[in-house]
């Protein structure tokens, strides 16, 4: 069975009605995403942290998985599919996925922030100061906020440097280390970037380019790749 990697980002979300950072304009209510989306801005004010979060979490529940998440799910019944995924929602589990990396977390667990191998599942829950890990730490996010390192890039690398077909779904490759990803599919291998934006790929040639959101453009690729 062939080994295919799909790294997806917020395009493929954003169709299921999850607001992105881009929708935002870099923008929360009036607060930059940089105020509410680092470690500084917990330092500062961890309660509108929390509050930022918990709004995400609730919106999670009310959208669904598109048919692009639902066409990955589909592809593991001939395809080993694993599923990098730079979003912090849960639609691919949704979507049925069985094996996804999340680069920059999940919305709905929470980590201690004393000892960070404490992760606790929270499903749609709010996280609120004063909830505690079993240690007695306060509890946070289970997010990779920016200028945090992002843990699970090398288990990333490693999934990509394995692949026999090599995806890119719904992402501009502009965040890093995410988008460093492709530079370690190995060469000759077919690679199909999906997305309705143009996505400037300079470190390869080989790559099938469909230009439709992912709802469409999965569905797509997948019989495109079936057809070879």
């Amino acid at each position: 069975m062939k080994k295919l990697v799909v790294l997806t980002g917020a395009g493929i979300s954003a169709e299921s009605g999850i607001r992105t950072f881009r929708d935002m304009g870099g923008l929360w209510e009036e607060y930059d995403v940089m105020e509410v989306a680092s470690p500084q801005a917990w330092k500062n004010n961890p309660e509108l942290v929390q509050r930022f979060y918990n709004e995400r979490r609730k919106q999670l529940f009310t959208v669904e998985p598109n048919a692009g998440h639902i066409a990955l799910a589909e592809a593991e019944k001939e395809f080993d599919v694993y599923v990098i995924t730079q979003n912090v929602d849960n639609l691919h589990e949704r979507a049925g996925s069985t094996k996804v990396l999340h680069l920059h977390g999940e919305l709905t667990k929470a980590r201690s922030t004393s000892h960070p191998e404490l992760v606790y599942e929270i499903g749609d829950k709010e996280l609120k100061m004063g909830d505690l890990c079993e240690r007695g730490s306060q509890l946070r996010p289970h997010i990779v906020w920016f200028g945090e390192m992002v843990p699970a890039i090398a288990d990333a690398a490693k999934l990509a440097s394995q692949a026999d077909i090599f995806a890119v779904v719904g992402t501009s490759l502009n965040v890093y280390p995410a988008a460093g990803l492709l530079d370690y599919a190995p060469q000759g291998i077919p690679i199909y970037l999906v997305d309705p934006h143009d996505v400037p790929v300079y470190s390869r040639f080989d790559v099938t380019f469909i230009k439709e959101p992912a709802s469409t453009g999965v569905p797509k690729m997948m019989e495109m790749i079936k057809a070879k």
